[in-house]
Parts: C-alpha cells; sequence; structure tokens
C-alpha cells in the first residue's frame, strides 16, 4: 500500500511539474489518503503484536 501511495506521490509531482493542476490535486490527495491508511495499520499491526506479546527476533 505505501508503494501505491509513493506512485501517485511521484504522479502528482510530475502532472505539478508540467502545469496540469487538476491531476496533480486528485494524486496528490489520493497518495495522502492512501499513506495515512497505511500508517494507520502499521500503528494497529504494531499494538497488536505487543499486546499479543510474541517476539519473532
Amino acid at each position: 500500500m505505501l508503494s501505491w501511495a509513493l506512485t501517485f506521490l511521484v504522479i502528482a509531482l510530475i502532472a505539478a511539474a508540467l502545469g496540469f493542476g487538476g491531476i496533480a490535486g486528485t494524486s496528490a490527495g489520493i497518495a495522502k489518503i492512501l499513506f495515512f491508511i497505511f500508517l494507520a495499520l502499521f500503528v494497529i499491526s504494531l499494538i497488536a503484536r505487543l499486546l499479543n506479546g510474541k517476539s519473532r527476533l
């Protein structure tokens, strides 16, 4: 999911450099949403791992 966020971020940066404001704004918005979903899932995963108490290290 993080790779999709980075892909949309790159698309947004390229579109902004070429002057396509609408496409850049949409791509940046999608990248931001995907990044926050990824971040939330990561935090939930860390909390679940701490509560479970098992360590694979």
